[in-house]
């Protein structure tokens, strides 16, 4: 039995994978944390990671960037692995995760999505052809109204993806409102859309001339977001200290 920290479990995701590990026979979530109370859950629930004396063998993390240093802290000192699903840090909070790394096993995706992380693939192969043609890339990602960053941590992801593959590295531009200029060749632009309730939605443009290519995915529910926040745990648990990603995830499922 795979025991779990909910870390965020009363926000919309760790709702969502409160309800699968309850139908998941091998999985239990031993205790959540939370600062905010309002959700519906079988175990018990802290305000602060600090306050949690529970054994665990993996801690999921579904919550706020500002929560993530003290996360990241509790998890190296009880030598936790941590499956890090929250977006919009800092560059010295991915410093700092970086350097956790050293010390436990982290699996770090700006989207727990098995589709999202499939559609990174296609966008490496696409790059490769259309890229070196002079297409140009623009991402519009579209999620519901109560995010807070901007733009998502997949859209970047989706960029990141985009220069690996790609033959010359592109530069990302979030906001063209201030300079008036035409559009250079070797720029990302990205454009973030906040309304309703818009589980979320990516669009990858490739514009050429007389043609363009859109590669897109579309979530209708956060159900497979924590389907894969629960592989990646029970993939996690147990595991040597370093960096671990989706992908490691997807080629385990593979064997």
């Amino acid at each position: 039995m795979i025991k779990v920290i909910m870390h965020g479990c009363n926000g919309r995701m760790g709702q969502v994978i409160s309800k699968l590990i309850e139908e998941d026979e091998n999985v239990e979530i031993v205790a959540g944390v939370d600062p905010f109370a309002g959700g519906q859950n079988s175990y018990p629930v802290v305000t602060s990671i600090d306050q949690c004396d529970r054994e665990a063998h993996v801690v999921v993390d579904f919550s706020n960037a500002k929560a993530t240093d003290n996360l990241l802290k509790y998890c190296i000192e009880k030598k936790l692995p941590v499956v890090l699903c929250t977006t919009g840090l800092s560059e010295e909070q991915l410093n700092k995760v970086k350097e956790a790394s050293k010390e436990i096993a982290v699996l770090r995706s700006a989207n727990m999505s098995l589709g999202v992380n499939l559609l990174m693939d296609l966008l490496k192969k696409a790059t490769s052809v259309l890229s070196e043609e002079g297409f140009d890339i623009e991402i519009v990602e579209k999620h519901h109204r109560h995010k807070l960053d901007a733009p998502s941590g997949t859209a970047i992801a989706l960029g990141d993806a985009i220069n690996e593959a790609a033959d010359h590295k592109y530069t990302y531009t979030f906001d063209r409102s201030s300079v008036r200029r035409e559009r250079p060749d070797n720029e990302i632009g990205f454009s973030a859309v906040r309304g309703g309730s818009i589980v979320g939605e990516h669009d990858v443009i490739f514009a050429g001339m007389d043609e363009v290519i859109t590669i897109s995915h579309s979530a209708y529910s956060r159900d497979i977001f924590g389907k894969g926040a629960l592989a990646a745990a029970k993939f996690l648990a147990g595991k040597e200290p370093g960096m671990y990603s989706m992908s490691d995830v997807i080629a385990k499922k593979g064997e």
